[in-house]
């Protein structure tokens, strides 16, 4: 067995829980702590990871175990606070998305790790998963410029719109959610984005005052591409179209079609967002008679990682860049990059303006 590195787990959410397994399951790492406001939920899962020390005070955890790992899945307003706080603590940082409440945070984050020389993996779950890189990959050569157009709407009820309205306490669902989606578009293109519009609508009285729950951004690259993303929470949201996810380019267009994922009662199915289950491929080029060279071609995906899978992947990277010294500037470049986006939108919401990046 290799050494272990010791982890401290923050916040035992869905995320937190899912991100424990696989410390639990990775020869490498050790969950020596969890820390969450809720003893309920802090023993569940503990319970499940072999009955660590729990905390519910940040600070005290990090001073008393003194981990090599900490794991931050806690709400967003958090983050950039109790990731610094690791990094000064000597601590790698695996951080939930998104990375900061503002791009001015997101910095500092960054530079707080490079600073301690220490490790930074952003939770861009898309990135592990093989469908989606296969979606990258397709589009990538569909040719400039492209045309993509993503949502995904969430129906939620109970617990899941409780879960919901919390996390609008900080943000709206398209910078919360959108910074995933506008990643991979930034991944497709590899341009520089240069102007965002954004829009959105309040559809309920129960969040706090300014903010919206229903949101719609529209992005602009340098080489001409353009991409649009839309995501809604609550138990009004609609489960028609809920669902999309399609790129366009000159040579042809690569959609997800994921017929479970996307049939009517799954929106609020947090194991189902990243699902693919095939890639339908059209490619535009035509004959002289006028009819298309080349039939259309399904690309079966059926064989995916669940959601625990997915993120044991991620803690993979992260355990790789720790034993290996890989360089995570990129991926750190790209976090913030993405982030600017979403917030220029909700800027955009709030002032009626375009923004100029």
């Amino acid at each position: 067995m290799s050494e272990q590195l010791s982890v401290l787990v923050v916040g035992c959410g869905n995320m937190g829980a899912s991100h424990a397994r696989a410390y639990r399951d990775i020869d490498g790492f050790e969950v020596v702590g969890l820390v969450a406001r809720g003893p309920e939920r802090r023993q569940k899962l503990a319970d499940e990871v072999g009955n660590p020390p729990q905390f519910d005070d940040y600070e005290a955890a990090l001073a008393e175990l003194k981990p090599d790992v900490v794991s931050i899945n806690t709400y967003p307003d958090t983050h950039a606070d109790y990731a610094k706080k690791a990094f000064a603590a000597g601590a790698h940082v695996f951080l939930e998305k998104p990375l900061a409440p503002t791009v001015a945070e997101a910095r500092e984050v960054v530079e707080a790790a490079q600073a301690a020389n220490r490790k930074l993996v952003i939770g861009y779950i898309l990135r592990v998963h093989p469908s989606w890189k296969k979606f990258i990959e397709i589009a990538q050569g569909l040719g400039k410029p492209l045309v993509m157009r993503m949502n995904l709407n969430q129906q939620s009820s109970g617990d899941n719109w409780v879960t919901h309205k919390a996390l609008m306490d900080s943000m709206s669902p398209i910078v919360d959610c959108g910074v995933h989606y506008v990643d991979v578009m930034c991944l497709m293109t590899r341009s520089k984005p240069i102007r965002v519009s954004g829009m959105g609508a309040r559809l309920t009285e129960e969040l706090q005052p300014g903010m919206y729950n229903y949101g719609h951004l529209q992005v602009v690259f340098e080489d001409g591409s353009v991409g649009w993303y839309e995501a809604g929470w609550g138990p009004m949201m609609s489960e028609t179209a809920f669902f999309v996810k399609d790129v366009v380019g000159p040579k042809g267009c690569v959609s997800i079609a994921a017929k479970s994922a996307g049939a009517a009662g799954s929106s609020d199915d947090v194991d189902a967002h990243s699902k693919t289950e095939s890639l339908l491929v059209h490619h535009g080029e035509l004959g002289e008679d006028g009819t298309f060279v080349k039939a259309d071609e399904w690309i079966d995906l059926t064989d995916e990682p669940d959601h625990d899978e997915l993120c044991k992947r991620e803690q993979e990277v992260l355990l790789d860049a720790i034993q290996n010294d890989v360089d995570l500037s990129d991926h750190m470049e790209d976090a913030v990059n993405s982030l600017g986006i979403v917030l220029a939108a909700d800027e955009s919401f709030r002032t009626g303006k375009s923004i100029d990046l």
